[in-house]
């Protein structure tokens, strides 16, 4: 069993998905402390977001994918797509927890949308963020 488990983290996404469901469950500790501090659906979901996204995008640049490139070049370029790729994510991540707010608590629309944003996160991060086949330069 250990060699299995040794095995799938030696993937990228083994890692992947080990570093994801971490910060998932980080997502959703800062969700209730949020809202038994008051905080409302949105404003939960918001903080445990960002929150996760600072944790996640070194955590995967580090651990995941094993970018080690340091050069502020590189990493303005890698922040800047990051960012954008995360924006596009919390307005759809927002956008589903409103739809969904009166229906189903703040972590089951926050669980809904990670498990659409995975899937495309996971393939921008590989080609393109954290790969060798980069986006555009940024001028």
């Amino acid at each position: 069993m250990r060699s299995k488990y040794s095995k799938f983290l030696k993937t990228n996404t083994g890692r992947y998905l080990v570093v994801g469901v971490s910060i998932y469950l980080l997502e959703l500790i800062i969700i209730v402390i949020a809202q038994k501090f008051g905080a409302n659906t949105i404003l939960a979901v918001g903080i445990s977001y960002w929150t996760g996204f600072v944790v996640s995008f070194w955590a995967q640049k580090l651990l995941t994918f094993r970018d080690k490139r340091m050069h502020k070049k590189v990493l303005f370029k890698q922040v800047f797509y990051a960012s954008a790729l995360v924006l596009f994510n919390f307005y759809f991540t927002i956008m589903l927890a409103k739809t969904l707010g009166d229906r189903v608590p703040a972590p089951i629309s926050r669980t809904i949308a990670l498990g659409a944003t995975t899937i495309w996160n996971f393939y921008l991060y590989k080609t393109r963020i954290f790969g060798d086949n980069n986006f555009p330069p940024i001028e």
